[in-house]
């Protein structure tokens, strides 16, 4: 499932791509067809992000509302666009671009105020501005639960997922099994800080990094990661490889149904 950096990055594609002109809108599949044809030669106003939702804005104050889940995903192209297949569940064109929504978990048209009752179920988000830390700390220093599920759960931090998880807990040292009412208010300020400083600089890069530099391949003389999911990490899908750091070898458990890595020799706080 894409991290909030992915989907910050696509608010910033459809935006500067088909922001502030009409667009048509199609949905070749058909599970999309009568809101399609309502929005076809409007204007898209405006695009928004929020954790692992993206919305974006068209006339009338209406909005098409994306969760891509497991399998959804999106591929922009220049015009002319080719014929959609019959797997295209939306598609915006205009003269000079097109934009293909395959296999989303959801895609619906939706009322300002049914987009403001998502945005009120959804924690902080650390690349939304304005956004509060202290509204997830509140939730977090009262709780029981593993600060490492606490991370992934939407509802208390938005965006979080296993990649950033993972490689924040690591950076900071934190025991991905303490408590959350065990962590401090010191430190939640620094992972909360250092997660908005990677995933910025995730949605630059469109990928994730989360080595420091004097941990890089050139720095520290090892190969660069293969990876299909690409990047340089300390810890995430780094199972019984030795730690960058340490040289114990990285763990591996099922924490939340999602695999958890950590390096019991760094992480003991």
């Amino acid at each position: 499932m894409p991290e909030g950096h992915t989907i910050h990055r696509l608010a910033a594609d459809h935006r500067e791509r088909f922001g502030g002109r009409p667009v048509r809108v199609s949905s070749p599949q058909g599970k999309f067809a009568d809101s399609a044809a309502l929005l076809d030669g409007t204007v898209l106003e405006t695009t928004e992000a929020h954790g692992k939702h993206l919305f974006l804005g068209f006339t009338g104050r209406v909005w098409i509302h994306i969760h891509l889940g497991l399998f959804g995903k999106v591929a922009f192209g220049d015009a002319p666009a080719p014929p959609p297949t019959d797997t295209v569940r939306l598609r915006l064109a205009n003269p000079e671009s097109y934009v293909d929504l395959r296999g989303p978990t959801t895609c619906a048209l939706i009322t300002d105020a049914e987009k403001r009752a998502i945005h009120d179920r959804l924690g902080p988000d650390p690349l939304r501005d304005g956004d509060d830390p202290d509204g997830a700390w509140r939730r977090i220093s009262k709780s029981r639960t593993t600060v490492a599920a606490l991370l992934m759960d939407q509802k208390v931090v938005a965006g979080v997922g296993n990649v950033y998880r993972a490689e924040v807990l690591f950076r900071h040292g934190i025991d991905p099994y303490r408590a959350g009412k065990d962590l401090t208010k010191r430190e939640w300020d620094a992972i909360w800080a250092d997660l908005a400083a990677l995933m910025r600089e995730g949605v630059r890069l469109n990928r994730i990094d989360t080595v420091r530099p004097e941990h890089t391949p050139e720095a520290m003389g090892r190969p660069p990661r293969v990876d299909d999911h690409g990047g340089e990490v300390y810890v995430y899908r780094r199972a019984r490889m030795a730690c960058h750091i340490c040289g114990t070898d990285i763990r591996t458990a099922d924490l939340a149904a999602r695999n958890l890595f950590w390096c019991p020799g760094c992480q003991t706080r």
